[in-house]
């Protein structure tokens, strides 16, 4: 079906993608929306790893397994809105499932991963920004509808050979750079605790899935937190590798071609230890001989747990913007705590000037001046408040903002800096960019060999999962706590600790005229104005773990030591999401 580039042709494409995902939802068996049997229940509750045992055995039908989180996601789906195609029967036919039965694996033709399926009768969700064939990949345009992929991405394909469910895609924001996920496409996507607050962004459809226990696996991408601030707001868990380490080619962004930053695909899951296993499973599949980006680094098996070494983690408690809320900034202390009671060494660390290297991530980020996620704007499409005032900002006038930079000099430092720096670049000074975020990693290589560290320790996000519709006051300067480790390319997790208590979280009643708030950025102000713990209260909380480049085994086990230490003093995090 075409759509001209018009008004009319933005709407009518929106209400064709709806009505075509509703369809879907109507067509189906009417066992999908029968409530889960006993026997469903106990299925749902198995790990990656005794799915695949028990569908390699025969035991389970991969048909038994898609009843099961068929029925989850459409529960999921009317509770948050998070999913863009339905392909639950579709999943069932690729040949690695339909052909599926004990002694399959005796076929010499494939490798011996693909042989043992190992990933067979996994649910796995995509994201709607990455390519499978004759699905559209929307990244929530409306000019992406009704254009489906020619071919499928590497993910999916190395999936698909290892016997995965890819049962459903799942939703984004509008040009994908938010907090929030909402598009004129496919509509607002709730958080999964309260639908009155996001789910995150821009891979906000899959943390909302995960949480409600749709999927097992997620498969997102991540430029600036798009995996982990969804985890955090959705208490689930994520891991963003290093570029390379995980199948990116075949993903499609707003900013294709982008290289000062990297994006990767990266996956998220609804506990660590599916986590863990999945990341094994994939690079245990050879993702290189899938992914001519991938880099053939075998997976390293690394138990810190059973060595007993006491551990060294690095807390940067502020990111130079906005100071972590007393909610997340507990949740970061309760796992100090913890590791702490454990004989691990913490320490706060001093990282080099985290302000001066989010600047030059910006510039990076933006240094085609905002052309590439315009243009894919139809007329009167929406884009979310946070990427539009950023792009009404970078199509001022360079002299108007020089203008603009002087009167708030003073007053405002650092938003006087970005209204000078936030412009489109010339090939120069891209490159001059760029030889400054190398000479910027190489500081933080050696300030953390100085310190041995093992691991660094941050909040995710400032504040807890935002109320919707007001991210437009957190601006997008509230990803810098992801942004940063995206920029370093470093490895880094998000797992979730507690939820925020309303009577232990609140801000001091006089706490907008202490001299603390007034010390704030007028970027922290605006943020601090949308924390609300009676607002926010029961909703989950997470802290970063994070390491140096392709360390992805080594911070997965750190992730491990830090829910042992908390297990320890009787904090474990359970999912409160209620359907």
């Amino acid at each position: 079906m075409f759509f001209s580039f018009s008004p009319s042709a933005h709407q009518r494409a929106c209400a064709w993608k709806q009505k075509e995902r509703q369809s879907k939802i109507d067509s189906l068996p009417a066992i999908y929306s029968t409530p889960l049997s006993l026997s469903e229940e106990k299925l749902h509750t198995l790990s990656i790893s005794q799915l695949v045992i028990r569908c390699q055995s025969g035991e389970l039908a991969p048909e038994d397994i898609m009843t099961v989180y068929a029925k989850k996601t459409l529960q999921a789906q009317k509770a948050t809105n998070c999913v863009t195609d339905i392909m639950f029967e579709e999943a069932l036919l690729i040949p690695p499932v339909a052909n599926w039965g004990p002694g399959v694996d005796s076929d010499t033709s494939a490798n011996d991963i693909t042989r043992e399926r190992s990933l067979m009768g996994v649910p796995v969700s995509i994201k709607d920004t990455i390519n499978m064939e004759g699905h559209d990949t929307t990244i929530g345009y409306s000019r992406n509808v009704c254009s489906p992929a020619s071919t499928s991405s590497s993910i999916v394909r190395l999936l698909r050979d290892a016997g995965a469910l890819l049962h459903v895609k799942t939703t984004v924001p509008t040009g994908l750079l938010a907090i929030e996920t909402i598009s004129d496409v496919f509509g607002r996507t709730t958080n999964p605790y309260n639908p009155n607050h996001s789910a995150g962004a821009s891979t906000g459809g899959g943390g909302a899935l995960l949480a409600c226990g749709g999927s097992k696996i997620e498969i997102g991408t991540d430029l600036a937190g798009s995996v982990r601030i969804p985890a955090h707001f959705c208490g689930v868990w994520s891991l963003k590798g290093s570029a390379g380490r995980f199948p990116m080619w075949g993903s499609v962004s707003s900013m294709m071609g982008l290289e000062g930053v990297p994006i990767v695909a990266s996956p998220m899951a609804g506990n660590l230890e599916d986590l863990q296993e999945f990341w094994k499973r994939v690079i245990s599949s050879e993702p290189w001989q899938y992914d001519h980006t991938c880099v053939p680094i075998p997976w390293k098996n690394i138990h810190l747990r059973d060595e007993g070494r006491k551990l060294k983690w690095g807390v940067m408690w502020d990111d130079g913007t906005i100071p972590p809320s007393p909610a997340c900034k507990r949740a970061l202390s309760l796992v100090i705590s913890a590791l702490k009671k454990q004989g691990h060494e913490v320490v706060d660390f001093q990282p080099p000037d985290v302000v001066e290297g989010l600047k030059i991530g910006y510039q990076l980020l933006f240094s085609d001046g905002g052309h590439q996620i315009r243009s894919g704007l139809s007329p009167n499409e929406t884009l979310n408040p946070p990427a539009k005032s950023l792009l009404d900002l970078l199509k001022l006038p360079l002299f108007i903002k020089k203008i603009l930079a002087f009167f708030v000099s003073s007053s405002d430092p650092l938003t006087s800096q970005l209204y000078s720096i936030m412009h489109a670049k010339t090939v120069v000074e891209d490159r001059n960019l760029t030889a400054a975020r190398d000479n910027y990693r190489a500081e933080w290589h050696k300030e953390w060999i100085e310190e041995g560290l093992d691991f660094v320790l941050t909040v995710p996000h400032s504040l807890p999962a935002l109320e919707n519709g007001t991210s437009e006051k957190t601006t997008l300067m509230s990803a810098g706590y992801t942004f940063l480790f995206s920029l370093l390319d470093y490895t880094a997790g998000v797992l979730p600790v507690t939820f925020v208590d309303k009577l232990v979280d609140k801000l001091p009643e006089d706490f907008t005229q202490s001299d603390q708030f007034q010390s704030f950025t007028s970027i922290a102000k605006n943020t601090y104005s949308v924390y609300d713990v009676e607002k926010m209260h029961g909703l989950p909380l997470g802290v970063q773990v994070v390491g140096r480049r392709l360390e992805e085994e080594k911070v997965l086990e750190g992730m491990q030591v830090i829910e042992a230490a908390l297990r320890k003093q009787g904090s474990v995090f359970a999912s409160g999401v209620k359907l």
